[in-house]
């Protein structure tokens, strides 16, 4: 039976799931695993799926897509735009959507599965295939390798792994060393005095700590960070307070930091420290806030020599032009986790799921950031095609690469 790929991301754009909840997502997954006669275990991680073909003596190829999607209200308005709502991990009621193209990663694997299957005379080796829950909370593949993936699959020789991005469809980025950031994920709680809006005076306001604290967190990369280095300082969140003539007790930050390596990770965390302390010491606070690190995330560095293997294959599978060198994201990701702890290569590329007219417009008219959607985005909405079949064909190549030819 072939599958519908079409069909099938279409229906995975209409029923995204948080992460480590995605059991609809990995129901589907195991269904298809099924009708292609694969070999695989699910509620890896809680909600992970690991598949392995087995297919005589030769290397083995570790591939990776992740499955779970964001917290974001879709607005693109397609006919299969996502209406779904889901759970967050503090109970609020949230929109979801697959705003981070993890819909198209799952698609292009079960169709790369299917074509490797169906090739089995071509090639020799073992394939493990992994659909990682949690990515976008940096927590998925770690959960995965502590409930023992690496131990329950064969060791891999090799991890794949791709991500839909805004560049043309049909592109490739890829590129040898840091090819995407290191990040941490912090929770600060500014510690006040609360009382009645109307008595200020009596109160240490933790609103105010908190602007004055964002504020000046925001000169870290513009005053103390070379402008020649790359580093990212973003709160992404701010809660405080319930009512208007209430001043709260405290206030709640969520950071998330980004840089190309562990001696900027040290700098930047060393000043957001220093940064959040003072504001509370100057706001006259009476506790010290408290930083908690919700994720830590490595930077994922392409293997050199595997990387330019697999670029000659994509040239030569592809035609000169296809490939590109994107630079260094600022973006992170969690599968380096696997390769990490594996002790193997790793190489991951970006492929690219925009109009190319469209792109080429943008281009032209020096408005490719503003008018062309990014991953997060409510409006993020790869073609379908040809990126679909880019992204199926990226996985096969980059497989056979490196697995034997019989």
């Amino acid at each position: 039976m072939t599958i519908d790929l079409e069909a099938l991301y279409i229906d995975l754009h209409r029923h995204p799931e948080l992460s480590f909840q995605e059991t609809r997502t990995a129901g589907v997954i195991a269904q298809h695993l099924t009708d292609l006669g694969i070999e695989f275990e699910e509620g890896i991680g809680k909600t992970g799926v690991a598949a392995v073909i087995r297919n005589g003596e030769g290397p083995v190829v570790w591939l990776r897509a992740d499955m779970d999607a964001l917290p974001v209200p879709e607005a693109t308005g397609l006919a299969y735009a996502s209406t779904a709502r889901g759970t967050d991990p503090s109970g609020l009621d949230v929109p979801v959507m697959h705003a981070c193209g993890h819909d198209m990663h799952v698609t292009a694997m079960l169709g790369a599965l299917e074509r490797l299957v169906a090739t089995k005379s071509e090639w020799a080796g073992t394939i493990v295939t992994v659909f990682q829950p949690a990515e976008e909370y940096g927590a998925g593949a770690q959960a995965m390798i502590a409930d023992g993936v690496l131990e329950r699959f064969p060791t891999p020789d090799i991890v794949l792994g791709q991500h839909v991005t805004p560049l043309p469809a049909g592109t490739i980025g890829v590129r040898p060393g840091t090819q995407m950031a290191a990040s941490d994920g912090l929770t600060v709680t500014l510690h006040g005095r609360g009382g009645h809006g109307s008595r200020p005076q009596s109160t240490i306001d933790p609103v105010v700590m908190a602007a004055a604290t964002v504020m000046r967190l925001q000169t870290i990369v513009s005053r103390e960070v070379d402008p020649r280095d790359v580093a990212v300082v973003t709160v992404g969140s701010i809660h405080a307070g319930l009512k208007n003539n209430i001043i709260p007790a405290e206030a709640k930050l969520e950071l998330s930091l980004r840089y190309p390596d562990d001696e900027a990770r040290a700098r930047v965390l060393e000043k957001v420290e220093r940064i959040v302390h003072a504001e509370a010491a100057a706001s006259g606070a009476e506790r010290p806030p408290v930083i908690v690190t919700d994720h830590t995330l490595p930077p994922t560095i392409n293997d050199a020599d595997a990387t330019a293997r697999l670029v000659a294959a994509f040239d030569g599978a592809f035609g000169d032009g296809a490939v590109v060198d994107p630079g260094m994201f600022t973006g992170s990701e969690d599968v380096s986790w696997f390769a990490r702890e594996a002790g193997v290569p790793l190489v991951y590329w970006f492929w690219g799921g925009v109009d190319v007219q469209l792109y080429a417009d943008a281009e032209a008219a020096g408005t490719l950031e503003t008018s062309i959607p990014t991953n997060h985005s409510p409006f993020f909405a790869p073609v379908i095609q040809p990126t679909l079949s880019r992204g199926v064909d990226a996985l096969v190549v980059a497989a056979r690469e490196f697995l034997d030819t019989p």
